[in-house]
């Protein structure tokens, strides 16, 4: 059974930066496309970033492009999620997601997931 364990969320400040971490167990790592998503309270979850299998194709969210950056490393089977540039409206829960198959028109659907993790809160403020 695949396991997610997001890690290095936390209080910022906003313009600061934070990097996300999540480990992958339970199965063969580079064979999921890997993605972030975010819920913030009261609002719908939304996604945030995604990388495939090898790491060749990202997708970002058109809010968080040019500041955060999504990547892997198969040999530590954990992806990351580099924030910069923080603002009070990046507050939220993140979960890392895990998904075989997803080609890159469907990395941005959380549907297309199966595993998620239990999720990193970040907290950035004004």
């Amino acid at each position: 059974q695949v396991h997610l364990v997001e890690s290095g969320g936390g209080l910022v400040q906003a313009g600061t930066s934070l990097r996300l971490s999540c480990t992958f167990s339970g199965g063969t790592f580079r064979s999921y496309s890997m993605g972030w998503f975010r819920q913030a309270p009261g609002k719908e979850r939304e996604f945030v970033a995604a990388i495939k299998r090898f790491g060749g194709d990202t997708a970002y969210a058109d809010n968080v492009k040019g500041r955060f950056t999504i990547s892997r490393d198969n040999a530590k089977n954990t992806v990351y999620l580099q924030m910069n540039s923080l603002t009070p409206d990046d507050t939220a829960l993140y979960y890392c997601a895990g998904g075989m198959g997803l080609i890159t028109s469907t990395l941005r659907i959380g549907a297309q997931y199966s595993y998620w993790g239990q999720g990193t809160q970040v907290t950035v403020s004004s």
